[in-house]
């Protein structure tokens, strides 16, 4: 089945009011049986050629489904990508208002910057720690325009992989310092620890995840610029907010970095 470029337009505006009401939509491929993983990522860019017409900046981009529960979650065997705009970055510790999300979910994990534009083919793990400059703690706000959460590959990758909000801790250390694999975190929320994760979690390495990104962009004509953000993947379990929580994501080697929820969802906090 051939989609047409005025369904890619008709979806991504869905999307993109979704957003921005904070009312999510039905799935996407639960109404058009005929949408592959190229009309998602068509989609995709639709709305971030969007935010950049409305001012905002890419600065990285971000990699999901990197951990094996995950991948069997939805039945695929690789990960997918989003786009990180500055609109996104929330500095530590700030407040961030309920009214700006839709179904957030909080997932602790690495984030890199990259030293040195990097783009496949041929991107290996060792070449993509080579083009990193640190890493830093970080926690992202996933979030879906998907009701209910009830998300397959191509609904998640349309929505900008689930892209949401970003914190970033403020302490970044050389990749060459650490041992990306067994660098650990716990969380906690509201003072009680929930989970710990390890960086095997992503791919086995989250390098090896900058080394997939690098590649896939490569192959779409695209690749990563000196000075991304690079998220990596989650290693635990994304965790539903709720109004009031505060998270703390401690990382090994990288220090904390918190994440504050507003109490409630009012008019007067605004999108």
């Amino acid at each position: 089945m051939t989609v047409q470029p005025a369904l890619h337009q008709d979806l991504a505006d869905e999307l993109w009011e979704a957003d921005r009401s904070a009312k999510p939509i039905a799935p996407l491929t639960d109404r058009h049986d005929g949408l592959d993983i190229e009309d998602a990522y068509a989609i995709q860019s639709i709305n971030i050629e969007r935010r950049v017409a409305a001012g905002q900046k890419v600065i990285g981009r971000k990699v999901g489904l990197t951990s094996k529960p995950m991948q069997e979650l939805l039945g695929v065997n690789e990960p997918d990508f989003g786009v990180l705009t500055d609109e996104m970055f929330v500095e530590d510790g700030d407040l961030i208002a309920l009214s700006r999300l839709n179904q957030p979910r909080v997932e602790a994990e690495l984030a890199f910057v990259m030293e040195r534009d990097l783009a496949g083919p041929g991107v290996t793990t060792a070449g993509a720690l080579a083009a990193i400059a640190g890493a830093l703690p970080a926690v992202e706000i996933v979030d879906s325009r998907v009701a209910d959460w009830k998300i397959k590959l191509v609904d998640t990758v349309a929505d900008n992989a689930s892209s949401g909000l970003l914190v970033l801790g403020g302490r970044m250390r050389k990749v060459e310092d650490l041992d990306l694999r067994l660098l650990g975190v716990v969380v906690s929320r509201n003072g009680e620890m929930l989970d710990t994760g390890a960086g095997a979690a992503a791919l086995g390495n989250p390098a090896r995840c900058v080394a997939w990104l690098a590649n896939k962009l490569g192959s779409l004509g695209s690749g990563l610029k000196a000075g991304d953000v690079v998220l990596p993947g989650a290693v635990h379990k994304m965790v539903p907010v709720n109004p009031g929580d505060v998270f703390r994501a401690e990382f090994a080697h990288l220090g904390a970095v918190t994440v504050r929820f507003s109490k409630a969802v009012t008019s007067d906090e605004g999108k």
